[in-house]
């Protein structure tokens, strides 16, 4: 992003910056001294710019990427990273499979959307399929089939090492099997590993050095390797609809037909079969994501709590939308003129009986 950008942004003179937890101490001090100056208009960065010391001298817009890898309080922590007599910032948060959260506040009309249904130009269809774990060594060797054709695989386990307390498949077992078939055109890639490691890990296999990557989920966003047209995700049952929508989108990036195979073991569980199912029947965030909504709930919309079914005395979140949208529109003709003091007296009561007094600060993170 931060690349893109400053290709748009600094002809038109608007200054950018990039912040990152591998930075130098000494870099970190003088790009945060400038960005709370003013001299950096556009700031970029990971995680780090929620938890460094960082204050913008006029906050307009926070632009919040994958918005499900963050915590309804991280989000917040961004938005108030303002003078006290500053407005709240605009804030714009992006994710191809929003949480149940968001799509409840959508619903509830705390939130705008845009939705964006078509895929950027060269995406190709990938075609997904759930196999049973007994088929993982089939697999294994037919990869040679996708290799030959300059083609590359992804291979995504849940766990770095074996432990004796999970019966979880291992990366690091995994890609000793793997090297043992394809000898040097594997590679290993998990979060333990040193920064500088995973660059050369990834700048190898973007570069068709390496064929195979065995991974954690560490390549889950951020990724893009067209000649990548195979994904496989072992113990897919364990992960949830998101994530495995995300995983998949590492692939079908380039002109090749892509295949995204989900290995599963048994038994299998009602909610987890449900996940698989939607996996294989689309491609569409939205629909995954209505899907999600409808298996762990949308959360509190009133709190932190991104999942979980929601208390109501009478709707239904998802079959009662349009009701919901009316009941919205109702609302806000009722607090289009300022309360009387006494209402407002007595609405501030009930938050505050109902532990829901943060309620308003906690709507603005999205």
């Amino acid at each position: 992003h931060y690349e893109n950008a400053r290709k748009y942004l600094e002809p038109l003179g608007i200054t950018c910056a990039l912040l990152t937890g591998k930075m130098k101490a000494s870099e970190k001090r003088k790009l945060v001294a400038a960005v709370a100056e003013g001299s950096i208009q556009a700031l970029f960065g990971t995680h780090a710019l929620i938890q460094d010391p960082v204050t913008f001298q006029n906050l307009g817009l926070v632009v919040i990427d994958e918005q499900h890898r963050f915590g309804v309080r991280q989000r917040l922590a961004l938005t108030e990273k303002i003078g006290h007599d500053q407005p709240l910032p605009d804030v714009l948060v992006m994710t191809a499979t929003p949480i149940p959260r968001t799509l409840a506040i959508t619903s509830f009309g705390d939130m705008d959307s845009s939705v964006i249904r078509e895929k950027p130009p060269g995406r190709t269809p990938v075609e997904t399929k759930v196999l049973p774990d007994d088929r993982l060594m089939d697999t294994a060797h037919a990869l040679k089939r996708i290799t030959d054709k300059g083609e590359q695989v992804y291979w995504v386990c849940p766990l770095v090492e074996e432990s004796e307390d999970s019966d979880l498949a291992a990366a690091t077992q995994r890609f000793a099997q793997m090297e043992e078939i394809y000898g040097d055109t594997v590679a290993l890639l998990h979060g333990r590993m040193k920064p500088k490691e995973k660059d050369a890990v990834m700048q190898a296999f973007k570069a068709g050095e390496k064929k195979i990557l065995v991974s954690t989920t560490v390549i889950e966003v951020g990724v893009d390797v067209p000649q990548a047209s195979t994904m496989i995700i072992e113990h897919a049952e364990r992960f949830g609809l998101a994530q495995l929508h995300q995983l998949r989108g590492r692939v079908g990036r380039g002109a090749a037909k892509s295949h995204c195979l989900l290995f599963y073991t048994n038994p299998l569980g009602q909610y987890a079969r449900e996940r698989l199912q939607t996996l294989r029947e689309t491609e569409d965030g939205f629909v995954i994501a209505e899907k999600d909504l409808e298996l762990r709930g949308p959360g509190e919309t009133l709190g932190t709590q991104q999942a979980g079914h929601a208390i109501t005395r009478i709707a239904n979140m998802r079959e009662d939308r349009d009701l919901i949208y009316e009941a919205r529109n109702y609302a806000e003709k009722l607090l289009a003129h300022p309360l009387e003091p006494k209402r407002m007296a007595a609405l501030q009561t009930l938050m505050r009986l109902f532990g829901r007094h943060e309620a308003a600060k906690l709507l603005a993170s999205g």
